[in-house]
């Protein structure tokens, strides 16, 4: 079974291509005119060791907003395509992840709903040339296309450090929600 996945989305506001290997070893090539949103795709595809090419061109003369939203959209898409009938896999998982002072707790569901609950304060509007409050709305925009679970947390100082933070704990939670264990859909209902 190959868990691979090739989509693109394109609209007045964004052109966005997504391929995405679920079991590969972290390879990624990231480009989305926005360079801290670009580390910390990164920062996700090398702790989740999901190969990951991301090619978006957005309205950025306007804001960062389209493109990380538009971003998280195709992202969860082509995440849905790629996991396929969920057959094995271990569904749930979390984890915590520290950087250096701050900590960031991320817990998945990949059950086939959508829902999303991030408690993360950051103190600055930008983080590099990044908006702070979109990093939030990628995650909702992630959860409602990729049909699963989020719930996340982040306490520390530094802006920087509890952005990465944020995302190296959903790409370890993912890379364990993922990973295949049995030859069964994990669920009473039969099907996620």
């Amino acid at each position: 079974m190959t868990r691979i996945a090739n989509l693109s989305r394109k609209t007045s506001e964004t052109d966005i291509e997504i391929k995405m290997n679920l079991d590969g070893t972290g390879k990624y090539s990231i480009s989305t005119g926005v360079n801290f949103f670009n580390h910390m795709l990164e920062s996700f595809s090398k702790h989740s060791m999901i190969d990951l090419d991301v090619k978006a061109e957005g309205d950025l003369e306007i804001d960062d907003h389209h493109t990380i939203e538009d971003v998280g959209i195709l992202l969860g898409e082509t995440f849905l395509e790629a996991i396929g009938d969920k057959k094995g896999i271990r569904r749930m998982a979390h984890a915590i992840v520290p950087m250096d002072e701050s900590v960031s707790t991320v817990a998945i569901d990949i059950g086939g709903r959508s829902y999303c609950n991030m408690n993360l304060d950051f103190k600055n509007e930008k983080i590099g040339d990044m908006t702070s409050d979109i990093v939030i709305h990628f995650f909702e925009s992630f959860s409602s296309s990729a049909k699963i679970n989020i719930y996340g947390t982040v306490e520390g100082e530094n802006d920087h450090h509890k952005a990465e933070a944020v995302f190296k704990a959903f790409a370890k939670a993912l890379k364990d929600a993922i990973k295949i264990e049995h030859d069964q859909i994990p669920s009473t209902k039969g099907t996620l």
